[in-house]
């Protein structure tokens, strides 16, 4: 909800000041209506419903994959779209993708959230509302910030959403924030004091191709950037994932392999290869065996690297394939 609209709200109506971290208690707990909240006197409960909406979020459409993977399309008050994904596994895990912007201005080729219109930052109570909607239909204790939007063009929201994660079951142990290379937010997440876990989305180590795949690269270059991810870990002691998303015949060769390998230090990243997920841009995916070829590549060299399993790609809501479309 829209935590400064509630606070104003609730001195307007003479409430003593716990009333917030009682109502943010129920919400976080998993709470769909102020109706729940049963230790808040009855007419206080009327008036919040009448006076703040409890989501600023509203959804507009909700997809389960056979995967069990969930997501929503939410629309802000102002109409713009926003993508969230629910994703379960085996051993237990809830993790869950979140959104930090509507759309994004960075236009990499290969995502789809790329080719939508940019609409605008979005506040850290529809960051937390998306995380909040899932947890009313589930325990949840892992988040990434890998939905639509660059993070760390967006990192007050971003925190100040993180600052309320841990009490709906996601510790800042267990969040990750991904970035293309935005070296100032990667500067001031290694200076923050939280252990939030920092990905970058590399996909090649050649700096040519790196731009034609990702504009960004022309800003802030692969090498400043890998300069930044390692000041990140000096400081923190956290390994940095590379997310590397596999095109065939684009980035999938063994020389390719052998030059990520050169580029990053083993002992600072560990690679996430991640299978393309289509998008309409395009380019087809690296076939399974290319894909351990390359892996295969890497680990001889010393470089940790996995190959990422892939959720919910049948509703689009694979890794990125955020769009804001409606997948029945």
């Amino acid at each position: 909800m829209d935590f400064d609209l509630l606070q104003r709200t609730l001195e307007e109506l003479g409430e003593p000041a716990f009333r917030t971290r009682q109502i943010w208690r129920w919400s976080a707990g998993g709470a769909g209506s102020f109706d729940q909240m049963t230790d808040l006197p009855r007419q206080l409960r009327r008036e919040l419903a009448e006076r703040v909406p409890f989501s600023t979020l509203t959804v507009e459409h909700e997809a389960t994959a056979r995967d069990g993977t969930v997501k929503a399309l939410f629309r802000t008050a102002d109409g713009r779209p926003v993508e969230a994904v629910l994703m379960r596994y085996r051993d237990g895990r809830r993790s869950l993708c979140l959104s930090s912007q509507s759309g994004c201005p960075l236009t990499c080729t290969f995502c789809a959230t790329g080719q939508m219109r940019f609409g605008r930052n979005l506040t850290a109570s529809e960051i937390v509302d998306q995380a909040l909607h899932f947890r009313r239909a589930s325990t949840v204790d892992h988040a990434v910030f890998m939905g639509m939007g660059e993070p760390m063009m967006n990192l007050d929201g971003v925190l100040a959403a993180c600052n309320r994660l841990p009490d709906v079951g996601i510790t800042s142990r267990r969040t990750a924030i991904s970035t293309v290379g935005w070296i100032p937010g990667i500067e001031r997440l290694a200076s923050d004091p939280r252990p939030i876990r920092l990905a970058l989305s590399l996909h090649a180590a050649d700096p040519a191709l790196r731009s034609e795949l990702m504009p960004v690269n022309d800003r802030y270059s692969l090498h400043d950037v890998l300069a930044a991810c390692e000041a990140y870990h000096a400081r923190k002691r956290r390994m940095v994932f590379v997310e590397y998303v596999m095109l065939a015949g684009v980035n999938d060769s063994h020389v390719q392999a052998v030059q990520l390998a050169h580029a990053l230090d083993p002992q600072v990243f560990k690679v996430n290869l991640i299978p393309y997920n289509p998008t309409g841009s395009g380019f087809q995916g690296s076939s399974p065996k290319a894909i351990e070829a390359f892996r295969a590549e890497l680990e001889r060299r010393g470089l940790r690297a996995t190959v990422r399993l892939t959720r919910g790609r049948e509703i689009d809501a694979a890794c990125g394939q955020l769009a804001a479309t409606v997948t029945v």
